[in-house]
């Protein structure tokens, strides 16, 4: 689905990730207050409408799509973003945190 509006205006949006794999990881011992999250997060408009960017190849989501959490939740706990890198120096295609922390999804071509 996609979300607009404040996030309660929901339509379909057809994502074909053909044989790519979702992983999400759940760090131990991690806990992100969402309250603080929100308080530290600095939105940004992107270059391209993220329509635009899921429309892609995924191989390009890496340079275009983010998570404005990110920036200010990494701060905090670093070893998110360690953990991030990590997922791509394992060959991950795409790895973004979900929501406002701290889970991790990425995805890896079989």
């Amino acid at each position: 689905m996609m979300g607009s509006g404040r996030g309660e205006i929901l339509e379909p949006f057809p994502l074909d990730l053909g044989d790519l794999r979702l992983e999400v990881v759940i760090p131990e011992g991690i806990s992100v207050s969402t309250a603080d999250a929100y308080r530290g997060i600095v939105p940004r408009i992107p270059a391209k409408p993220l329509a635009e960017v899921l429309k892609q190849d995924p191989s390009t989501w890496k340079d275009e799509l983010r998570n404005d959490f990110e920036e200010t939740v990494f701060k905090k706990y670093p070893e998110l973003a360690a953990i991030k890198a990590d997922l791509y120096a394992k060959g991950a295609l795409y790895c973004a945190m979900s929501g406002s922390g701290s889970s991790l999804y990425t995805l890896f071509r079989p």
